[in-house]
């Protein structure tokens, strides 16, 4: 069989324990492009959601998968659980957000001195 015709079947664990996205997948499936079906199929109600694929990272055996790599490419194998279904766990990082710009120094100094006086 070509490499190309070969599905792996996957579900997606998230952070509360729920499986999402239980379907098959081409072994040229991209991983992100796994990301992005999960990003778009992200259940309702859920605390934490990702905005992007950038905020999403796929673990397979204890590897973060990347991006660039297909199904094929990153050791994914249904061959591996001799039928069985693929469970991969999804971590949220979102992207950290800007720090807050510095106070100026006058605010800092005032707010760091100190009103003792040594004899």
């Amino acid at each position: 069989m070509a490499e190309g015709n070969e599905y792996v079947e996957l579900k997606f664990r998230i952070y509360d324990g729920a499986d999402i996205c239980h379907s098959s997948y081409a072994s040229i499936t991209t991983i992100a492009s796994l990301k992005q079906k999960l990003v778009s199929e992200w259940p309702q109600g859920k605390s934490v959601v990702p905005k992007s694929v950038n905020d999403i990272k796929l673990i397979h055996l204890g590897k973060v998968l990347e991006n660039g790599k297909t199904l094929s490419e990153s050791g994914v194998r249904d061959s591996a659980f001799a039928g069985g279904v693929i469970t991969m766990h999804v971590v949220i990082q979102p992207v950290l957000a800007k720090k807050k710009p510095a106070k100026k120094q006058d605010d800092a100094g005032k707010l760091n001195s100190c009103g003792c006086t040594i004899l």
